[in-house]
């Protein structure tokens, strides 16, 4: 009862709510699949885009609420002109499909490590291969081999935690990784950071120097105090924190 008057008073769910509406065709089946958790998976979703109808796979009610979030609730709000997007924790591809439905060119640097959401990402993003590079690593803000605990719904793996299901993993620096990108593209338009528990050392650990390169940040964690405030202008919806950059 307490999540649900507390969601009366959001109101990133009234704007998912509403972009339910304009996105889905079968809104009232969908709806009803989202606030029920019922349905049979896999199940194939419509959405409407800017570049066309979509129909990504989802494999369980978390994919949905993955849908919902990003479709919808506009956890990672792009504008139709974006470019290039770095996506940490791709999951099954729903956030890089959004990002690569916005418009017909922009392109995405995707790291996932657990093989399971790898081979579903490369499903539900069938027919765009040629504008996404995909690394098979987690990130954060130290480098080498690393634990990572993975779980059923392939949404909450984690690097360090206890899940019964440990596969390791090869992590690269966040650094090193926006550098590589950065010799190839003067700006990145979005990095999203969704590593379950290390967003905020990971987005910390940037050097300024790539951090003033990088138009908005994405991070799924709530941070107590301001991160690179010289650069960024700060700002919290719902579970996601919104860096945007002073300098564009």
């Amino acid at each position: 009862m307490r999540q649900i008057v507390k969601a009366l008073f959001g109101k990133q769910h009234y704007i998912a709510l509403w972009f339910m509406l304009q996105n889905y065709p079968a809104f009232f089946k969908i709806l009803v699949r989202y606030l029920t958790g019922t349905g049979i998976y896999p199940y194939n979703i419509s959405i409407k885009t800017p570049v066309g109808l979509i129909s990504p796979t989802l494999y369980s009610h978390h994919d949905l609420l993955t849908v919902n979030e990003i479709f919808c609730r506009h956890d990672y709000k792009a504008s139709r002109d974006i470019k290039v997007v770095v996506d940490l924790g791709s999951n099954i591809g729903i956030s890089a499909l959004y990002w690569l439905t916005r418009n017909d060119t922009s392109k995405c640097y995707l790291f996932e490590p657990d093989e399971r959401n790898i081979v579903r990402l490369k499903q539900n993003l069938t027919g765009l291969e040629n504008r996404y590079v995909l690394h098979k690593n987690a990130v954060s803000d130290q480098s080498g081999k690393l634990e990572f605990g993975t779980e059923a719904t392939g949404r909450y793996g984690e690097l360090g935690i206890e899940t019964g299901n440990i596969i390791t993993v090869e992590c690269l620096e966040i650094n090193s990784v926006i550098k590589k990108i950065l010799q190839q593209h003067d700006v990145i338009d979005i990095l999203k950071i969704d590593t379950e528990g290390v967003e905020v050392r990971t987005v910390t650990a940037l050097e300024p120097k790539y951090a003033a390169k990088i138009k908005r940040i994405y991070i799924e964690a709530d941070p107590e105090t301001g991160i690179h405030p010289d650069i960024f202008l700060s700002k919290q919806y719902g579970s996601v924190c919104g860096l945007m950059s002073k300098n564009y």
